[in-house]
């Protein structure tokens, strides 16, 4: 069985190497990676792959830095000459970047089956790119790969049952990266304070929007005063707080350069609470048992919320403030829940393609 894995953002490889993994150990599984170059990041070099054990991608289509349009026509023609030439019996998808929407667009007009991972998300907010991306690939998927109870709700409700698909709760491949590489963390360097918070913020509507970022320094500046908070800083996001003439001097906060995934799994381990806008963070948080704030009124993860790990503040200083007061004074339990399968996601994927085409 061959088998075209298609992915563009670094999280993705994270993603995909778990499954790797698992293809690995069956002999008659080839596995071709695309990587369509989405997310330029300068930290993916040999020794990204190696310390992650990762598989290196075999074609990169250095596609970056371009509209949502341009960016998707140009990964669909790049990817449609690849499954030509390639001919697999799978494309393999993951996630919901302009990635995932080009190889499933190249795949099903090629009849190519499909397969997708993190499939039955929904914000329920169309304004946002990525819940575009994820109702396309869902619908035209042969295999959906739900990572929670809830993504499989969601997709009932939409009448997939009637789509001719498959519908499996294969649970988060994340947790099983969680696993896999919580024994690998890495501290990062310097001098760190023994008790801390740890806050990542990317989004462009907190960190473009000067109102909202003022908002969010604030409340992090009240509540580093108690408990340091540790925040791994983007370059452009540091730029626009000195363009405000933030005094990074006189910070209550604990600003550091960027870091890798290794590091952050290590953050993550040892920090008391995670403030974030990363989808990703909010759900990792709870795979090490940390409550969180989230600086978005709307999530993916619908069950984190309701279930009470989490809790959706926006940018409101209040808001925030009044969640860490609320989170202090809650007890560490209550993560009992296997909330996204048993850390076995990557194998179920396997098994199930595999049975599909027998």
């Amino acid at each position: 069985m061959k088998i075209t894995t298609i992915i563009g953002a670094r999280p993705q490889f994270i993603k995909a190497a778990t499954v790797s993994r698992t293809f690995l150990k069956i002999n008659n599984i080839q596995e071709i990676i695309i990587h369509t170059g989405q997310h330029f990041d300068s930290n993916m070099s040999d020794v990204f792959f190696e310390e992650m054990e990762i598989p290196k991608p075999i074609y990169n289509l250095n596609i970056n830095s371009l509209s949502h349009g341009a960016m998707t026509g140009q990964m669909i023609e790049k990817i449609e000459n690849i499954l030509l030439m390639e001919k697999p019996d799978w494309v393999l998808l993951y996630g919901d970047t302009n990635s995932t929407l080009a190889g499933t667009i190249a795949a099903k007009k090629l009849h190519i089956k499909i397969a997708h991972v993190e499939a039955g998300l929904r914000m329920f907010e169309m304004r946002n790119p990525e819940e575009i991306n994820r109702i396309v690939t869902d619908r035209l998927s042969d295999i959906l790969f739900c990572p929670s109870q809830i993504a499989i709700n969601n997709l009932i409700i939409e009448g997939f049952n009637n789509f001719g698909c498959q519908i499996v709760n294969s649970g988060d491949v994340m947790y099983d990266a969680a696993l896999f590489y919580k024994n690998k963390a890495k501290k990062p360097k310097g001098n760190l304070p023994e008790k801390f918070h740890l806050c990542t913020m990317h989004r462009a509507e907190n960190t473009d929007n000067i109102i909202n970022l003022k908002s969010i320094i604030s409340a992090l500046e009240t509540i580093s005063k108690i408990t340091p908070v540790l925040f791994p800083i983007h370059p452009r996001t540091k730029n626009i707080l000195k363009s405000i003439d933030y005094n990074f001097n006189k910070s209550n906060i604990i600003f550091i350069e960027p870091i890798g995934y290794l590091e952050m799994i290590w953050l993550l381990k040892n920090c008391n609470l995670v403030f974030t806008d990363s989808g990703g963070i909010q759900k990792e948080a709870y795979f090490f048992e940390k409550y969180s704030i989230i600086f978005n009124t709307k999530t993916p993860w619908i069950e984190l919320n309701e279930m009470g790990y989490n809790r959706l503040v926006g940018s409101n200083k209040e808001d925030i403030i009044e969640s860490f007061n609320f989170f202090s004074n809650m007890p560490k339990s209550g993560f009992g829940l296997k909330l996204y399968g048993q850390g076995d996601a990557s194998k179920k994927i396997t098994e199930h393609m595999i049975s599909y085409c027998n």
